[in-house]
This record gives C-alpha cells, structure tokens and sequence, in this order.
C-alpha cells in the first residue's frame, strides 16, 4: 500500500485558481455563465414573489384599518384615573416645608401639566353649553374649553406654589380618555382622606363634578386639542392633630355606568395616594 502523494503549494494554488476562474470552460466558481444567470434569476423571481405577497398583505390589512379610531379598542367600559404631579415614587408625595427644593419638582410639574389649560391655549377651544352630552358628527371635530378658574385654590394663579410652602398640596386628578365614552348621570371625582383626624381634602369643582359635555372622546386625530376635565384635590392637614401624613383615595361615583370596584382589577375607576409633610 502507498502512501497517496502529497500535493505542493504550487500545485494546490493552481487548482484554486482554476476553481475561481477556469479559462478553457470559462466557468466561475465551479459555474458557467448561463448557470449563474439562471440562478440569480431563480432567486430575483422567487424573493420578488415573497416581497410582492407581503405587500399585498400589508395593504389587505390595512384596508380594514381606520386611521383615525382603532378597529379593536380597550374591553375596559370604565376608566382609570391618573395624578399629577408624578410622584417620585410609589404613589407618594413626600416633602419638608423648610426645604423648598424638597417639593419644587411637584411645582414645576403641575405648571407643565397646566400649560395646555392656560387662556391663550384654549382660545380656539369651543365654549360648549353646560350638563349635557356633547355628541358630534362630524366631519369637524371641536373640543370644549376646560377653565382653569374651576380648581380656584388649585390652579396656580392665586397660589403659584399650589399650596405646598404652606403644607396644603394640591394633586390634580383626571380620567384616562376612552374613545366614546358617554356617562351617565352625574359623575363626579370623589375623594375623602382616609384619616380625617389627621387630614381633610377640599375638592374642586365642587365635590369634583366633572361635566357631561366633556364626552364623548371621539379620538387624538378626530378631537384635537381635546382637554380631559380635571378635578383638583387639596389635603388640609388639622392643626390638632400630631401626625403628618394621610392616604387618599379618589374614585369614580356618580355615574350608573362607570364602575369603581372590581376584583381583577383594584385600580379599575379608582386611585390611591400617601401625603407626608415634614416641617
């Protein structure tokens, strides 16, 4: 048995350059011309097909869309409420009245929050009639005007510091917007401190009604410049008393068809939140 003859460098570099480029068959790696062209061509149709399928797809699809109100929405009938100002964490607004930096975040937040409720915002805002729904057709949408006289001590005209240098915060709170969402009855915000020997709340509006001509919500590219009501709630702490902090806890009330207890859901038309003030 012999050993199988071990090829040379030269003869090993040969070979490759035959198989990049052979001169007497003119192939190409291993292919001639046509064999490529027919190649490329298999692919150039084949990738073609699957780009033109999925185009056709996409634009099936989109077909059935409405740019202006999602065709599946939210199965949640009620809304979530929100706060403001954000707290820094976990539904807590904490601060000393003798550190003025400690609540200057808060203040600044609900100023930003604000702007787009200020006079020349709302200019072209509609000034629409009071207790009643305020039902459209379209193909114009207006919205109402929200005035901010409505939260008074609140609003941060009388009071820029929305009362936190004097130890009485003002948290704002608002209705997550659903797209047609028609109330009923009188609804409202209600909120109560949930120990009312250490703290109060005042509620503006009054009792924190919210009006039915802010519905319904006919969606962002429909309803532009659309304002959510708000409901401003101040904690009034009680000069008797020795303890600085209080929860509160707002809900949705008022309404037939608006709900604020679930048990899947606890934050289902409702909202929780510590105050704690230290000197």
């Amino acid at each position: 048995m012999t050993k199988k003859e071990k090829k040379s460098f030269h003869q090993s570099l040969a070979e490759w350059k035959r198989f990049l480029y052979n001169p007497t068959t003119g192939e190409f790696l291993g292919r001639t011309a046509k064999s490529w062209g027919l190649i490329l061509l298999f692919y150039l149709v084949f990738y073609g097909f699957l780009a033109g399928l999925f185009t056709l797809t996409m634009w099936v699809m989109l077909q059935t869309l409405n740019d202006e109100v999602p065709k599946y929405r939210d199965q949640i009938s009620t809304p979530g409420l929100m706060v403001y100002p954000k707290p820094v964490s976990a539904m807590e607004y904490t601060f000393s009245l003798s550190d003025p930096n400690s609540f200057k975040g808060y203040i600044n937040d609900l100023k930003n929050f604000l702007k787009s409720y200020s006079l020349e915002e709302q200019k072209n805002l509609t000034d629409c009639p009071d207790g009643e729904l305020f039902d459209q057709k379209g193909p114009d949408y207006v919205a109402c005007q929200f005035p901010v006289s409505l939260l008074d001590t609140c609003d941060g005209i009388e009071d820029p510091d929305f009362g936190y240098s004097q130890g009485q915060p003002c948290v704002l709170v608002k209705m997550n917007r659903i797209i047609g969402l028609k109330p009923e009855g009188a609804p409202k915000i209600g909120c109560v401190s949930k120990d009312e020997s250490a703290a109060n709340v005042s509620l503006f509006p009054d009792e924190g009604a919210i009006d039915l001509k802010y519905f319904p919500y006919y969606g962002k590219k429909r309803h532009v410049g659309y304002l959510q009501p708000l409901v401003a709630v101040q904690v009034v702490f009680s000069a008797s008393s020795t303890k600085t902090d209080v929860t509160v806890e707002c809900k949705i009330d008022g309404s037939p068809n608006l709900r604020n207890q679930d048990d899947r859901d606890k934050f289902l038309g409702r909202v929780m939140f510590k105050v704690s003030v230290r000197a």
